[in-house]
């Protein structure tokens, strides 16, 4: 089956909604958003903390948000897109809150705005500690009215479409490589429909479920930067994955980790041992409130020292009503498993939640092929460098959605539908009844880069990664030329390509930065012990 639509939006979270509205409005056309489940299921709805933006100009300014950021980046963000991000944030929330956003005010009218770790001023907006789910919800709403916008659930994106599917042979050297749209799987009929379109966008999410424990959702398989990178697209900054400090140690619960916000640190929460002895002191000046990799590993660090499996993060100073109505949701699910967070220290410990790296875009989020564009999560724009700053990606992604929704609107003319792609061609593969196979190897890439290529890494282990990675490959890609495309394969190879791209590309940094720590390159006393 073909189909055809101006705008192809594969991903349904803060960035692909952001530009589906913005492009329907235009009014140039009709727009496609693409969903592997359902668009309440976005990584977007999970993001608690917040979403950072200049608003009390009284205290803070754009000049302080862009030095916090390059300071949390390691000093290698693009200066360019932390200054576009930084300036163009207060729109974005216009923008946000005109579609149906609500964020948290004071009884004066003003934003209720909390302080995370790295940043110098309180500029977090919030909706209590659900923001994402907000966001979300507000989104949703103004995509369903929307005439113009037809939503695909539970559809599948199997492979972007290029000069490839028309027998040109493509190369990395290619030049003027082109996306005229992507084969996606529908699973109602089990088939692999072809849907043209004169742009595409892939805003696909992270890549936790590549980790054995992550905060994100176990649909966040990498899929968009695996289809681009196989479509010979630049990715970069791949080695750059970030742990969050503070996830909920719940061992009963796996898939995926319960996050503690950053804002239950800006709030005045202490690290602590779990004998009560604060640890921060010894690593940063800003104790609890440093950077999330500097936090991230002397928690790793402490764990490793006192033979732990988690720390401790204490509220139980702060006044119990207080906590309680500024972080309702973890109040309520720490109680849920005998956790009083208003007398109790909560067990936490780190955890793979955030990506930096990924499809290399300008400032108008464009990847290095051509009538394709990268955002959100999946992409890189060069605004959190070597390390995310908390709560920018909310941001990063609500304002590439609207440099790349003004570029293609005013370019959207000059692209025509390639009616000579082929549609998906399955002949003589079968029904995979393998799925052991599958499930079995979903569970090695997650257990081979947690072990080898986590928060402290070396060569040897990621050499170990890499050898075990490229088996997984060569027999994931024999299968998958076998038998029918599905989903659970699908993302196992999106997995494998991931994980591949994160340790080849650690491999080839040789310095510790950021979020990347080798003890092959020790940078502070922290990496040599």
């Amino acid at each position: 089956m073909i189909r055809k639509f101006d705008f192809l939006v594969i991903g349904g979270g803060v960035a692909g909604m952001s530009y589906a509205l913005q492009v329907a409005a235009s009014g140039k056309g009709r727009v496609a958003l693409v969903c592997k489940t359902t668009l309440d299921e976005a990584n977007t709805a999970k993001a608690q903390g917040g979403i950072a933006s200049v608003t009390n100009l009284e205290v803070d300014n754009f000049e302080k948000h862009i030095h916090d950021t390059m300071v949390a980046g390691d000093y290698i963000s693009d200066p360019e897109a932390v200054r576009q991000v930084v300036e163009q944030a207060p729109a974005a929330i216009e923008r946000l809150v005109k579609w149906g956003v609500n964020f948290d005010k004071r009884e004066d009218g003003t934003y209720d705005l909390h302080r995370e770790g790295g940043h110098s001023e309180f500029r977090i907006l919030h909706h209590a500690d659900d923001t994402g789910f907000e966001i979300q919800r507000g989104l949703m709403a103004a995509v369903r009215r929307h005439q113009r916008i037809t939503v695909l659930e539970n559809h599948f994106a199997v492979e972007i479409i290029t000069q490839h599917h028309l027998g040109i042979e493509v190369t990395r050297r290619t030049p003027d490589i082109e996306c005229f749209g992507a084969y996606v799987l529908d699973p109602d009929t089990g088939k692999v429909d072809t849907i043209l379109s004169r742009v595409t966008v892939l805003a696909t999410g992270g890549v936790g479920a590549v980790y054995s424990s992550t905060t994100n959702p176990e649909i966040a398989t990498g899929d968009g930067i695996a289809m681009a990178y196989r479509a010979k697209a630049t990715v970069q900054d791949m080695e750059f994955v970030q742990f969050h400090p503070t996830a909920l140690y719940n061992p009963a619960e796996k898939h995926p980790a319960y996050l503690i916000t950053e804002a239950m640190r800006g709030y005045g929460g202490i690290l602590r041992l779990p004998n009560g002895e604060e640890f921060m002191q010894k690593y940063d000046k800003r104790l609890s409130l440093a950077p999330r990799d500097i936090v991230a590993r002397a928690i790793d660090r402490e764990m490793k020292i006192h033979g732990l499996d988690h720390v401790c993060l204490d509220v139980t100073h702060k006044d119990a009503d207080e906590t309680r109505h500024h972080f309702p949701n973890i109040y309520k699910k720490c109680l849920s498993i005998g956790i009083d967070i208003t007398c109790d220290y909560i067990p936490v410990v780190p955890c793979q939640h955030y990506f930096c790296g990924g499809i290399k875009v300008d400032l108008d989020g464009q990847s290095s092929i051509h009538r394709l564009y990268a955002l959100g999560e999946c992409s890189r724009t060069g605004l959190h460098g070597g390390n995310r700053l908390a709560s920018n990606s909310l941001i990063e992604a609500v304002v590439y959605a609207d440099r790349a929704a003004a570029h293609s609107i005013d370019h959207i003319n000059d692209y025509d539908f390639n009616d000579q792609i082929p549609e998906w061609n399955d002949e003589g593969t079968m029904t995979n009844e393998e799925k052991v196979l599958v499930a079995q190897d979903v569970k090695e890439v997650g257990q081979i880069m947690s072990a080898y290529v986590g928060i402290v890494r070396s060569n040897l282990r990621l050499h170990r990664a890499w050898t075990r990675l490229d088996i997984l490959y060569e027999e994931t890609e024999e299968l998958f030329k076998r038998v029918k495309a599905t989903r659970d394969i699908c993302e196992l190879r999106n997995m494998i390509n991931v994980g591949y791209l994160i340790t080849r590309q650690a491999l080839e940094r040789h310095e510790s930065r950021g979020l990347h720590y080798t003890l092959d390159y020790p940078r502070h006393a922290l990496d040599q012990k």
